[in-house]
C-alpha cells in the first residue's frame, strides 16, 4: 500500500506487479521506469524488475485499513494480464469482496480478456472497472468494458495521444482524461480535449481532466495550476478555459447485492490489430484488441 500522488485515488495496491506492452499507450509506461528504480533501490518486491509477478504477500494488507479509502489496483501491472492464473486474480477479488468498506478501481487494456473471465467474478458495489484508450486505435476497449457487471465503469485516456471523437459512451460513468509526461512525452491537443468534455457533458458522464502532461502541451501559458506550489498543481497544468474539472461518478449503494455468473451477451467478435505507419506507435504483432 502506498499513498498516491495520482488525482483521482487516494492509495495505490499491487498484489501483482510487471507487465508487457500491448498497444502504443504503453510505450513510455511509467510504471516500468518506476519497476527499475524500485529495483536499483533494493526493493524485494522489484527484485525481477517489470517482469510479471504475482505478490500474495500483499493480499492481507487492505484488511489492515482502517479508514475507508479509495484504491488503485495494480498501478504497476495489468490484474487481467493473460499470464496471470484466473485462480489468482480471483483471490485478488475475493480481498475487494471482503474488504466492502474501501472502493477499488481496476483498470486493465486487456479489455477482451476482462470480457471473458468477468461472468466468473464476483462484482461488489465496491468494485470499479475501467480500461485504457490512448486514442481510435484501440476504442473497441470500450465495447468489452460496457457490458461487465461493474457497479461503475470508467474510461483512462491516459495517454491521450489522438482524437477521439463520436465515443460511445453508453454504460460509461466516468471518463478521465490526461496528457503523457515524461522526457520523450507525445504531445496531447487543445481539441482533443475539449471535444471530449463536451461528449462528455453532452451525456452527462463525468469528465475529470487529470493534466496536460508538460507545460508546453498546455495551450495556456498563464494556467496558475503549472506551478507545483499551487494546491491543485498537476503535470503541465490541469486548467480548461480557466477551470478545473475533476468530476468524480455517484457510488453504487453498499448494500447494492453482488453481481456473479450473470447473464452474459453474445460474444465480441475480436478485429485484428490495426498497426499503424506512424511513429506513436509500436509493432506488436501478436495484439488483437
Amino acid at each position: 500500500m502506498a499513498q498516491s500522488s495520482i488525482e483521482w485515488t487516494e492509495l495505490t495496491w499491487n498484489p501483482t506487479t510487471g507487465c508487457s506492452k500491448i498497444s502504443a499507450g504503453c510505450k513510455f509506461c511509467y510504471a516500468e521506469v518506476m519497476s527499475k528504480r524500485l529495483q536499483a533501490m533494493g526493493m524485494k518486491k522489484y527484485v525481477d524488475g517489470f517482469k510479471l509477478t504475482v505478490q500474495p504477500d500483499a493480499l492481507d494488507i487492505p484488511y489492515s485499513w482502517k479508514k475507508p479509502a479509495t484504491v488503485f489496483v495494480n498501478s504497476m501491472s495489468d490484474l487481467f494480464h493473460e499470464d496471470i492464473p484466473f485462480s489468482y486474480i480471483q483471490k485478488v477479488f475475493k480481498v475487494m469482496n471482503e474488504c466492502s468498506q474501501h472502493t477499488f478501481q481496476v483498470l486493465t487494456k486487456r479489455a477482451e480478456n476482462l470480457y471473458n473471465l468477468a461472468p466468473n467474478l464476483k462484482w461488489t458495489p465496491n468494485i470499479w472497472m475501467g480500461v485504457s484508450v490512448e486514442d481510435a486505435r484501440v476504442v473497441r476497449r470500450m465495447d468489452y468494458l460496457r457490458d461487465i457487471p461493474a457497479a461503475i465503469k470508467f474510461v483512462s485516456l491516459e495517454p491521450l495521444i489522438g482524437p477521439l471523437t463520436n465515443l460511445n459512451l453508453k454504460n460509461i460513468d466516468w471518463v478521465i482524461v490526461g496528457g503523457e509526461s515524461g522526457f520523450k512525452a507525445r504531445p496531447i491537443k487543445k481539441e482533443w480535449v475539449f471535444d471530449i468534455k463536451n461528449q462528455c457533458q453532452e451525456k452527462n458522464v463525468a469528465f475529470f481532466f487529470k493534466q496536460w502532461g508538460k507545460p508546453e502541451f498546455n495551450y495556456n501559458p498563464n494556467d496558475p495550476t503549472i506551478d507545483s506550489k499551487h494546491p491543485k498543481h498537476a503535470k503541465g497544468g490541469c486548467t480548461l478555459n480557466g477551470k478545473i474539472y475533476r468530476e468524480m461518478p455517484k457510488k453504487a449503494q453498499p448494500d447494492a447485492p453482488p453481481v456473479v455468473n450473470n447473464e452474459w451477451p453474445s460474444a465480441i467478435s475480436s478485429e485484428p490489430f490495426l498497426k499503424a505507419n506512424n511513429k506513436n506507435y509500436l509493432p506488436f504483432e501478436a495484439a488483437s484488441i
